[in-house]
């Protein structure tokens, strides 16, 4: 018998048409009233049926859906429907935000607690933001902070991940963040002008070999590919234990964690960001005691996107992940029903949590699919007093693949923090 922490899944979101409509990128938010905000996307070829004049245009359509609940999650009412995708919801001051991308990045705003919507707004233009499935959100001396990605396209000729720049952005909770002049942005660095191939030596990354002339095609029937070393799916976070290597006492110093692209599992990506006296911030790698520098960490469920959050009451960072327990398979081996390499796992999800961010304790499996095909993955999650509310993608037997998920899940942990031992 398999032993969760969680109650069974509730189905949040099923498709109306599962090879053709697909649920993505679940994020929830929960407002000192107790009312829960849900975003969504839905995607796929049959979207454009469904409203030509509210889905993204071009190769990939997209809606996203906004919920709220009054109830804790026992019923759900949909409010609104915005042009973009990736997209994750948050408070900042009186105002409740939608922060996503249609390539551009595009915000959306209720000052009713989520009732209603503004039209959507443009923040960029002729840029490209991409791939940052909602991650997590942290605020700090009346400033809101999250990271979005950036296609750095125009700098970089390089594939896939590894052009890809976490962007950490910063907002003053009291000022319209619709607009593009109430936001800080970090410097960008990718992982293509960051890290040398070369010196990552000893430890198996890259672990498959990359090609400059497109990617390395590990298995044919059905395809596997491995492109580059890369980051995406970013977490910030700021370190508050003061015997931390990397405390900053002047709390001007922010830690990103992403998913890395290496092909091996239970390796993350981290870099930090350094609020400067001007008011900028400058990305930047970080470093061992030694000098040396740091950008891979072992991290569970590393390689897939996971979701941290600070609890403020059991003073630790608490991490929903997705948990690999076959990566060294050969790629040719796998199920034809796997999602990607055999790092990329995702029919297992579950819970951790720490005091410095790098030591991981397992709390517990959130939900197991029953096959490869019944997927459980891309995680978000909010505290809801004494409980922790999870989202995951999820398949079932009617969806068409693993990765074009058919369901969105809704895992309850109840007093998740007498899981901490």
């Amino acid at each position: 018998m398999r032993m969760k922490i969680a109650e069974d899944a509730r189905i949040f979101y099923r498709s109306p048409d599962p090879k053709r409509i697909f649920g993505a990128c679940p994020n929830l938010c929960v407002l000192d009233s107790g009312r829960i905000i849900v975003t969504m996307c839905v995607f796929g070829p049959g979207i454009v049926e469904l409203d030509v004049e509210k889905c993204i245009k071009g190769k990939l359509h997209a809606i996203e859906q906004i919920y709220i609940s009054d109830d804790k999650g026992e019923t759900w009412r949909h409010v609104a429907d915005a042009p973009m995708m990736h997209a994750r919801v948050f408070k900042a001051g009186k105002s409740v935000y939608v922060l996503g991308h249609e390539w551009d990045m595009i915000v959306m705003r209720s000052d009713d607690d989520g009732e209603t919507w503004s039209k959507s707004v443009k923040l960029t233009e002729g840029q490209i933001w991409h791939h940052e499935a909602p991650c997590n959100v942290h605020y700090q001396n009346g400033y809101v902070y999250l990271v979005m990605e950036r296609v750095l396209a125009e700098r970089c000729k390089g594939m896939g991940t590894s052009i890809f720049a976490p962007v950490l952005m910063r907002g003053k909770c009291e000022d319209d963040l619709t607009r593009l002049e109430n936001w800080t942005f970090a410097s960008e660095i990718c992982c293509l002008e960051t890290v040398d191939k070369q010196k990552c030596n000893y430890v198996g990354i890259p672990f498959y070999q990359s090609l400059e002339t497109g990617p390395n095609v590990l298995s044919v029937r059905p395809k596997r590919k491995f492109f580059d070393l890369g980051w995406s799916e970013t977490n910030v976070v700021r370190l508050n234990d003061p015997n931390h290597a990397w405390y900053d006492s002047n709390g001007k110093t922010f830690h990103l964690f992403s998913s890395a692209y290496t092909g091996r599992s239970n390796i993350a990506a981290v870099l930090k960001v350094v609020e400067n006296e001007d008011g900028s911030m400058t990305t930047m790698t970080e470093n061992a005691p030694s000098g040396e520098p740091i950008v891979y960490l072992p991290f569970p469920g590393g390689s897939m996107k996971f979701y941290m959050l600070w609890d403020e009451v059991s003073g630790l960072y608490w991490l929903s992940n997705m948990q690999a327990s076959d990566s060294m398979s050969r790629p040719e081996t796998l199920d034809p029903v796997r999602m990607a390499l055999p790092c990329n796992e995702t029919h297992r999800v579950v819970l951790h949590f720490s005091k410095n961010c790098v030591d991981w304790c397992f709390a517990g499996v959130i939900d197991i699919g029953e096959n490869e095909k019944h997927s459980r993955y891309s995680p978000s999650m909010a505290v809801c007093g004494e409980d922790l509310l999870i989202l995951t993608r999820a398949a079932d037997e009617e969806a068409n693949c693993a990765h074009d998920s058919n369901l969105i899940t809704m895992h309850w942990v109840r007093n998740f923090r007498s899981l901490v031992y």
